[in-house]
C-alpha cells in the first residue's frame, strides 16, 4: 500500500504484526532499499512502515531543507499519522544517523534501534579530498558507482554496481542528494545522545572500509549504554543486499527479544 497524505512522506506498509517499526533508507537509494529484506521478516510479528525521504523516490518533488533533523521530524509525523506512540527504528547508513537524531529529539518515542552501517551522530570526519569526492557524486553518476564499489570492498560484478548506480541516479534529486550529504557527513550532535538508554543493535560489514567495527566502538558503543555490535564477515556497507538472510535473522531476533 502506498500512501501520501498532506505532508506525510510517501511510504509502504508491510505486515500486520504488533511490533511497530519504521525503516529509514540511506543516501544512495529510496525506500526500495529494503526490498531484499522484507520477504525474510515475519509479517505476523511486525508492521513495518518505510517512507521515501524528501527528494527521493515518490517524494522527489517534495521541497525541504534536506537535513537529518527534518527526516527525523517527518518520521515522527508519519508515526503520529499511523497512531503509533512508540516504535522501533531500522536505519541504514544515513538512515542510521537519522535514528540517532530521533533518539536526540524524542527518545521516549523509540523502543529499539537497529543501525546498519550507521553514520555516527558526530559525522564522518572526511578529509578534504574525500569530502570533495562525495560532493561530486551529486552530479556525477560515475562517482556514485565508485562509492558503491569502494563501500563493498570492490568485490562485486558490474551488473550489481550498474543497477544500483542507475537506480540512485534516477530516484533522487541533485539538490536533495547534496543537501543530505552536508548534513550526514558534517553535522555533530553526539553530545545530545550520550547516555540515551534505548536498546541499540549496531551491524557493520567486515568489508566496509570506513564505517568499521572500530569506528562503532569509538562512537555509538561508547554513547549508548545498551548498545551491542555485530560484524557480518561476508558484507560491506550494503548488508541488506549482500547478506539479507543473516540480516533479517539478526533484526528479527533483536526486535522481538
Amino acid at each position: 500500500m502506498v500512501t501520501d497524505i498532506g505532508t506525510i512522506r510517501p511510504h509502504t506498509l508491510h505486515g500486520n504484526g504488533p511490533s511497530k517499526v519504521i525503516a529509514v533508507h540511506g543516501w544512495l537509494s529510496d525506500r526500495h532499499a529494503f526490498d531484499a529484506l522484507l520477504p525474510l521478516l515475519d509479517q505476523r510479528a511486525f508492521t513495518l512502515a518505510i517512507p521515501d525521504i524528501r527528494g527521493y523516490g515518490e517524494a522527489m518533488d517534495t521541497p525541504g531543507e534536506f537535513t537529518m533533523d527534518e527526516i527525523a521530524r517527518d518520521v515522527l509525523h508519519l508515526a503520529d499519522s499511523l497512531g503509533w506512540r512508540t516504535f522501533a527504528v531500522i536505519g541504514h547508513s544515513m538512515g542510521g544517523k537519522v535514528a540517532q537524531r530521533l533518539l536526540a529529539i524524542a527518545p521516549d518515542r523509540v523502543s529499539k534501534v537497529v543501525a546498519i552501517s550507521p553514520v555516527p551522530a558526530s559525522g564522518t570526519g572526511f578529509d578534504a579530498p574525500t569530502a570533495d569526492l562525495f560532493r561530486r557524486a551529486a552530479t556525477d553518476s560515475a562517482v556514485r558507482r565508485l562509492i558503491l564499489d569502494g563501500g563493498t570492498g570492490s568485490r562485486y560484478h558490474d551488473v550489481w554496481l550498474d543497477t544500483m548506480t542507475a537506480y540512485s541516479w534516477t530516484h533522487s534529486t541533485p539538490e536533495a542528494f547534496a543537501g543530505y550529504l552536508a548534513s550526514w557527513s558534517a553535522e555533530d550532535f553526539h553530545h545530545e545522545v550520550v547516555g540515551v538508554d534505548v536498546p541499540l543493535k549496531v551491524i557493520v560489514g567486515a568489508h566496509d572500509p570506513d564505517l568499521t567495527a572500530d569506528v562503532m566502538r569509538a562512537t555509538l558503543l561508547k554513547w549508548f549504554p545498551r548498545a551491542e555490535l555485530e560484524v557480518f564477515a561476508d558484507a560491506g556497507h550494503y548488508a541488506i543486499d549482500e547478506t539479507p538472510i543473516a540480516l533479517a535473522t539478526a533484526v528479527q531476533r533483536f526486535l522481538t527479544a
